[in-house]
């Protein structure tokens, strides 16, 4: 009987998550990668806003979540990068990873201060995890099952924080929603700066500025959202989070189309022989 259970378990298991054959993620890091990673930042914070404000909040969180729980696993379902299932993971996550956040604050009251650190240390959490297991944190490792994982982990992790820093920032610390999009403008280019000019680690390098463009796409998205009586441009969170879709599926159309953050197919055995010899 338990090994008909165990079976059972293990064929459900392999039905949601299919086995890699090639490269989870986009191969390319290049600017486009980071545009769209923004713009879908921006997006999650205006979606969300929008959605429970003028939506029942309950319903709103709990669609959102069955939506983002829809988009990993086509994500999950794929076996290799696919640009549009990926994007669209991405800014699910953006978009769920958002209310949550915002729950923390909102329903159980914790302070932007608190609620940034908790999220600080989920984040540690994840990445000392995946050291633990994996020899590296790159995401051109992102070729098995567990490594993209941990990956998406990683990633709702860096929204909820970034999320609670951008508010923090805006609201804690009394910078307004315009002053904070410039702090972390400056606080996202500096990884890459660091990188080319004193040549630091590639993979520091790479999570320390995707943790910034949470916060920035956010307080640009709120910038331009919310009311000239909060300090922004008035525009709407719903026309926002409409353009903010269209230059998305724009962007993702584009890398369909050219090709041009991925490399020429490679098996996953090859990729991984270092670690099996």
């Amino acid at each position: 009987m338990p090994a008909t259970v165990l079976r059972r378990v293990t064929t459900a298991e392999m039905t949601l998550i299919r086995t890699p054959v090639s490269l989870k993620v986009p191969a390319r890091i290049a600017a486009i990668f980071w545009v769209i990673k923004l713009l879908t930042t921006a997006f999650g914070e205006s979606t969300s806003d929008y959605l429970v404000h003028n939506v029942n909040p309950y319903l709103a969180v709990m669609g959102g979540f069955v939506v983002f729980v829809a988009a990993m696993v086509l994500q999950l379902r794929t076996d290799r990068y696919v640009p549009w299932v990926y994007w669209l993971a991405v800014a699910m996550v953006a978009v769920f990873g958002t209310m949550a956040a915002d729950v923390v604050h909102i329903e159980f009251r914790v302070p932007y201060l608190i609620s940034s650190l908790l999220f600080a240390v989920l984040l540690t959490a994840v990445f000392w995890s995946w050291s633990r297991v994996e020899p590296t944190l790159s995401i051109h490792s992102i070729t098995t099952a567990r490594r993209e994982l941990f990956y998406w982990a990683a990633v709702l992790a860096t929204f909820a924080m970034g999320t609670a820093l951008g508010d923090l920032a805006a609201y804690t610390f009394n910078l307004g929603f315009l002053s904070a999009g410039v702090v972390f403008a400056v606080l996202f280019a500096l990884p890459g700066l660091a990188f080319y000019a004193l040549r630091i680690n590639a993979v520091l390098a790479f999570w320390a500025a995707y943790v910034m463009t949470r916060p920035l796409g956010a307080s640009f998205a709120d910038w331009t959202g919310k009311d000239r009586s909060a300090g922004g441009l008035g525009w709407g969170d719903g026309p926002v989070a409409a353009v903010l879709a269209v230059l998305i599926v724009a962007g993702v159309a584009y890398l369909t189309v050219s090709g041009s953050d991925q490399v020429k197919e490679v098996e996953l055995g090859p990729l991984l022989a270092d670690e099996s010899a």
